[in-house]
């Protein structure tokens, strides 16, 4: 008898890792079966989707109102698919405000086991959420080393199973090399800028990191500038751009073939001397690049108030989190200023190899050398299948 799988993913995150984990359980459970909710990866394996992932990927009070009855639709539309189809496995990933949604109301009428592949930051903020989460969700994945024991303290299973930045292809030689010449790099050491990905993020944080660039420059005029804009944010960085050092390079995705585009983002994380990043995920890219970094991020003072109340810890960058240090530079909320940045900056480009060591250790810990994700992922939900 084949497995059946019920999968969702509400946005192109979680896409990667269902695509991932999906190729996993095919090579582990030969015959197995998929319904669900994914993108362009999961279809590659096969999901044929209820309806399309893009419906889901929204963020943001004000983008989710206007949406909210039809979301609440798809929802109940998705729990219904699952009680009809009686899969021996609901698999949700992320969107935790679509995904645990569809499992409560499954839940509430049948006992199929449910796995939620991400696993809250109870370690953050909110610890109560993981007592929350439990009420539907019998078994997690963890992306981080030190998530399991927050989970099972909760009432659940949880395996970690690494991150999926440790399979990211890195930049080869020859991809740096046509970076360099397309860009007008020459030899030249340069600042990876990185403002985020999101309109947010991006009119917040682009003129404090233009501000904080211009004082760098000043006193490293050998230094060059480059930013690979996200593809739905490059205009607006683009605008940014007029204030910043003037032969200050943009890689705008929109320009290339999507694998050229890539190419070119991972030549550039593999060749800058230093980054300036929006705080993320994208610290652990740059640490996969062994890319030397500072984390800025500004936020709304409404929000910042709330953080600083709620935090249970005292960093942001997952680096600094799974390396246990804190060699990582962190200029959040008031401290997000072009005057603080740029000092971060001057002493890193004085000691750039002061976060080689917490890099390497960050990428052993989530997994870099080991098994794939994807294959780890697959291995633990098929364990502990009954």
């Amino acid at each position: 008898m084949s497995l059946r799988v019920f999968i969702l993913a509400g946005e192109p995150s979680g896409d990667r890792l269902g695509g991932a984990l999906m190729a996993g359980l095919k090579q582990r459970a030969p015959g197995v079966s998929f319904d669900g909710i994914g993108g362009a990866l999961m279809a590659e394996q096969g999901l044929v989707s209820r309806f399309p992932m893009d419906e889901l990927s929204v963020m943001g009070l004000t983008e989710v109102l206007p949406k909210y009855r039809h979301l609440k639709r798809r929802i109940r539309e998705t729990a219904e698919a699952v009680l009809e189809t009686k899969p021996d496995v609901l698999i949700t990933i992320d969107s935790p405000d679509f995904s645990l949604r569809v499992a409560r109301l499954v839940k509430e009428r049948c006992n199929i086991r449910t796995v939620h592949y991400v696993a809250p930051s109870v370690w953050a903020w909110r610890p109560k959420r993981a007592g929350k989460m439990a009420e539907v969700i019998d078994h997690v994945l963890a992306l981080l080393p030190f998530e399991p024991p927050y989970m099972e303290a909760a009432g659940m299973d949880c395996d970690f199973v690494g991150h999926p930045v440790v399979a990211e292809p890195q930049a080869t030689e020859a991809e740096i090399e046509a970076f360099r010449v397309e860009f007008g790099l020459g030899a030249a050491p340069f600042v990876l800028a990185l403002p985020g990905s999101r309109r947010s993020e991006v009119s917040r944080l682009a003129p404090e990191f233009g501000k904080a660039l211009v004082r760098f420059s000043a006193r490293h005029p050998d230094y060059r500038i480059a930013v690979p804009a996200a593809a739905p944010v490059a205009g607006l960085v683009q605008e940014a751009l007029q204030d910043w050092p003037k032969d200050t390079v943009m890689v705008d995705p929109n320009r290339y073939t999507p694998d050229r585009a890539k190419a070119f983002k991972r030549a550039a994380f593999a060749s800058a001397s230093l980054a300036l990043a929006a705080s993320g995920t994208v610290s652990l890219e740059l640490a996969a690049a062994r890319t030397p970094m500072v984390i800025a991020y500004k936020f709304q003072w409404l929000t910042w108030q709330i953080m600083k109340r709620m935090a249970l810890i005292d960093t942001v960058t997952l680096v600094n989190l799974v390396s246990e240090t804190r060699v990582v530079p962190e200029c959040l909320g008031p401290d997000c200023t072009p005057e603080k940045i740029a000092a971060r900056l001057e002493a890193l480009a004085a000691n750039p190899s002061a976060q080689l060591e917490a890099m390497e250790l960050t990428m052993q810990r989530l997994g870099q050398g080991g098994e794939a994700p994807g294959l780890r992922a697959a291995r633990a939900v098929l364990g502990r299948l009954k």
